[in-house]
């Protein structure tokens, strides 16, 4: 063999930056206000002490440890304590259901979770009802005494344990993490990573195509932990001794862009929603961030309006990426190639920025017609799109919906797609939101990012809703800002500015306080859909 044979584990980041980075400084600002700090190498020693005492408590060999937690310093170490010693981290999302929790905890057959001091509650309320949940293990400093259930503190086990654990040696396809997507459409259903999935998802996010992060970078996931590992952003940063923040649990606009202007962030990620909030606050009060180079937004396809605006207004640059729980979840970015560079900045945001972007080396994608055959990729024909690649997941845990994957290696994704003939491709909508009238298609995320170009307009949600001669018609729900108002005709004369035809004009709209979202910050539509029946 010419080449040593390394197992693409997540020990590689680990070793890596205990020994050349422990000088750089990772900090959690609480929701009090306070930022607790330190740097890699305490972080190293705290999370051995937690791999021993996982041993200790006799989690079986590959067994799952959940976490019910926010982005903090002990979250990190459960990244890599966790899956350190061979077993599974499974982040569970705090923002669900007690009955949706109830049943994926079960259904992960988990053994112990690690969870915040502020989930008490929910713990208290899950215990009964998840039997193989022999451990809760409480962070912070202070354990609670008064509760049904028998609790372990974090700190004590930690305290207790020794600060060093030899390196485990297995297979670079042992399952390293867990994630079950958000049950929009029925029971979530679960995503196992393995290390190299990990480790080689984690080395394309940090890439120069992916979110080019760098050991100068200090890098502030707004993306929930527990949501696909943070968009794979904690993994990157690590990957290269980038400095870490994590926000507090609640987003709140004025102290997160304190967090950005302090720390000196460079690189943050979130969904649209957050980037929405955070232009009112900077317009409100103009704020420099001399230091952020880029936010990636992804979740959802950011309206060009607000491309716009940061760029604009704000001299900020927004990046648009795609993925899905399925996907690790980075599977593409909407960055300009170098022939591109002369371009004018309106000419590259609609040819580039506005798409989804082109894939990241390890990700293939296919765009398919109803039949399966593939579409071209020529501007304007929609495709169901299909991907496959080394960090995307070949069924779900228990192989539930295997429907979603192809005889040949594909996952279906549930997106409907388009490539232009540059090699860019845009999500046109998930197939259920696509708006079917009279025999052709409306996109309904097209006509929210127009109708966000409309001054005054801060939100807007598309949906289909029944109609008798047409089969459905576009009804657009609207966030307006105070003291803002809309008519139909000003709705029309901007829709048709924006290249859509008079066909696809909506017949009336809905002004709403605002968007119902996902757990996840995602705008939830079918809370919209419901009183149609649709």
């Amino acid at each position: 063999m010419a080449i040593m044979d390394e197992q693409l584990t997540t020990w590689l980041l680990f070793d890596h930056v205990e020994r050349h980075f422990g000088d750089v400084e990772i900090v959690t600002q609480r929701q009090d206000g306070e930022r607790h700090r330190y740097q890699y190498a305490e972080m190293a020693t705290r999370t051995y002490s937690l791999m021993n005492a996982l041993d200790t408590l006799g989690i079986s060999e590959g067994g799952r440890v959940a976490t019910l937690a926010w982005n903090s310093f002990e979250h990190l170490e459960c990244y890599f304590g966790v899956p350190g010693t061979g077993r599974v981290l499974h982040t569970l999302n705090s923002r669900l259901s007690l009955d949706d929790l109830t049943f994926i905890i079960n259904d992960a057959e988990d053994e112990a979770i690690i969870f915040a001091p502020d989930l008490l509650e929910v713990v208290t309320a899950l215990a009964p009802h998840v039997p193989t949940v022999r451990h809760f293990i409480i962070m912070g400093d202070h354990l609670p005494t008064d509760t049904p259930i028998n609790l372990l503190s974090y700190e004590e086990l930690l305290a207790a344990s020794s600060q060093r654990y030899p390196r485990k040696n297995f297979s670079e396809y042992t399952p390293a993490g867990l994630c079950y997507t958000s049950g929009t459409t029925g029971r979530p259903k679960g995503a196992l990573y393995t290390h190299r999935s990990t480790y080689l998802h984690a080395q394309a996010c940090a890439s120069g195509a992916g979110m080019q992060i760098g050991p100068s970078d200090c890098v502030l996931p707004v993306v929930p932990m527990f949501h696909a590992n943070a968009w794979g952003m904690v993994y990157a940063g690590i990957s290269v001794g980038a400095k870490i923040v994590f926000g507090p649990p609640r987003f709140d606009p004025p102290s997160f862009l304190k967090l950005l202007r302090e720390e000196r962030v460079t690189v943050t990620g979130g969904v649209p929603t957050v980037w929405i909030a955070l232009a009112e606050e900077l317009a409100a009060n103009p704020t420099p961030l001399p230091d952020l180079r880029e936010i990636i937004c992804g979740g959802s396809q950011p309206p060009v309006p607000l491309i716009k605006r940061y760029r604009d207004e704000f001299g900020l640059r927004i990046v648009q990426a795609w993925g899905m729980t399925e996907t690790s979840p980075l599977a593409s970015i909407a960055r300009p190639k170098h022939h591109m560079r002369d371009l004018d900045p309106d000419t590259i945001l609609t040819t580039v920025q506005s798409q989804g972007g082109t894939p990241l080396c390890g990700i293939a994608i296919s765009l398919r017609d109803a039949d399966g055959n593939e579409v071209p990729f020529d501007g304007s024909t929609m495709g169901n799109l299909y991907v496959r690649g080394a960090w995307v997941v070949d069924s779900y845990t228990k192989n539930r919906s295997s429907e979603s994957f192809t005889a040949d290696g594909w996952f279906q994704t549930g997106d409907v797609a388009i490539g232009n003939p540059a090699g860019y491709f845009t999500i046109v909508d998930r197939t259920k939101d696509l708006i079917k009238s009279g025999g052709e298609w409306i996109s309904s995320v097209a006509m929210e990012g127009a109708l966000m170009g409309i001054d005054g307009v801060v939100e807007s949600a598309v949906i289909a809703v029944p109609d008798p001669k047409w089969q459905e018609r576009p009804l657009p729900f609207l966030v307006l800002a105070p003291g803002v108002t809309i008519t139909l005709e000003m709705i029309h004369t901007h829709l048709l500015n924006a290249g859509f035809a008079k066909w696809q004009l909506p017949e009336r709209f809905e002004t709403i306080d605002s968007v119902p979202r996902t757990s996840v910050g995602k705008f939830d539509k079918k809370v919209l859909r419901q009183p149609y029946g649709t």
